[in-house]
């Protein structure tokens, strides 16, 4: 293994972290469930502003980069992007530690003992993916141009064009996860859904009242306006993004909804280029550039739309060994990225498995 692969953690859910709970392994992100004594050892330990009880978790990012629902590789082994975790968890952090300051809401991330590495507290989501739309393109583009006019119960104005600014800032949910018994919502994981939706179904999606939809709508168009006026002032667009909410009650027993997962990231959102947008191009700074690649080069773009055709999709994603300068594209643009949002360069870990259980050896969480 070359250093170059090496320094691409592509494999988070392997690590010797102490846990007694399965390890969930997401798309991108691994969590290690601690003990109750880890828990209750760190919560004392380090005054979190937690409840006591409450169970904290190890969130690891990997490198690895998903697009259509797969998991896409390099030559060589290359599991992943260089640099690519490390510049999801700087932004996240960057956006987190805003809203907090701007008093909007607080945010699941305790502690970050490595680049790669936060530990959270557990709390309890709300299963909807909060979208925001500025621009009308993307999915919500190719439904327009089939005819449709409808969006998570929103009406749409006629005449408008690709990649254009909408009237308004839209709220268009879906599910999180698979949802069953719901009235007027199939059991379908990221289907949209509109706001009768959830108050149709207000406990099944984890609502506790009709005034914390407000809430979380309220959170949502706070945290893109943040994000938006932020953007705009070096140069970039801030297109659509996904938020995720949950609650968590802290040391002082207050039970209050809060941003978690990751936000105004490459990956949960769109960013164009500012100044390329006034000239009538796009240039994407986030996972978009890499998405319009894949459809772009590979032989049959139409695997990677039609949901129909998931089985030929992930043979393609398994056996599809992408350009090393492709890999390093998609690094540059989420580094550089990162980089201007937060006015600090990235470092890629040159041996990210040793550095992640060096620095969680010193909480006391390695086996």
């Amino acid at each position: 293994m070359s250093a170059r692969t090496a320094s691409v953690l592509s494999v988070n859910n392997d690590l010797p972290i102490r846990t007694d709970e399965a390890v969930h392994g997401g798309k991108v992100r691994a969590v290690y469930w601690l003990t109750a004594a880890d828990s209750a050892r760190l919560i004392a330990t380090n005054n979190y502003d937690v409840a006591a009880g409450s169970q904290l978790a190890v969130m690891v990012i990997s490198d690895r980069i998903s697009a259509f629902d797969c998991i896409w590789h390099g030559e060589g082994g290359m599991g992943g992007v260089p640099g690519k975790g490390a510049a999801l968890n700087t932004v996240s952090r960057h956006w987190f530690d805003a809203f907090s300051a701007n008093g909007l809401a607080g945010h699941h991330i305790l502690d970050v003992p490595h680049p790669l590495v936060w530990i959270v507290q557990r709390t309890q989501p709300i299963m909807v993916e909060a979208i925001a739309r500025q621009y009308i393109t993307g999915s919500m583009w190719r439904a327009y141009a089939r005819g449709e006019r409808t969006v998570c119960g929103i009406e749409l104005p006629e005449g408008l064009q690709q990649d254009q600014r909408l009237p308004e800032l839209l709220i268009t949910p879906s599910t999180k996860g698979i949802l069953n018994g719901l009235i007027d919502v199939p059991p379908v994981d990221d289907v949209n859904i509109s706001r009768a939706n959830i108050e149709q179904n207000l406990a099944a999606f984890r609502f506790k009242s009709v005034a914390d939809i407000d809430r979380y709508e309220t959170l949502l168009k706070e945290g893109f306006e943040l994000i938006d006026k932020a953007l705009d002032g070096i140069g970039q667009i801030f297109v659509d993004t996904k938020f995720e909410f949950g609650y968590a009650t802290n040391a002082a027993g207050e039970e209050r909804m809060i941003y978690m997962d990751e936000v105004g990231t490459p990956d949960s959102s769109r960013l164009w280029d500012k100044a390329a947008h006034a000239d009538g191009k796009v240039v994407e700074n986030s996972k978009e550039e890499f998405r319009k690649l894949l459809l772009s080069t590979l032989p049959d773009p139409d695997v990677l739309l039609d949901k129909s055709r998931m089985a030929e999709r992930k043979q393609v994603a398994d056996s599809t060994d992408l350009p090393l300068e492709v890999m390093q594209q998609i690094s540059d643009t989420y580094t550089g990225i990162a980089a201007q949002i937060t006015g600090a360069e990235v470092i890629a870990p040159e041996n990210p498995r040793e550095e992640i259980l060096e620095a969680l050896n010193g909480y006391g969480l390695v086996r």
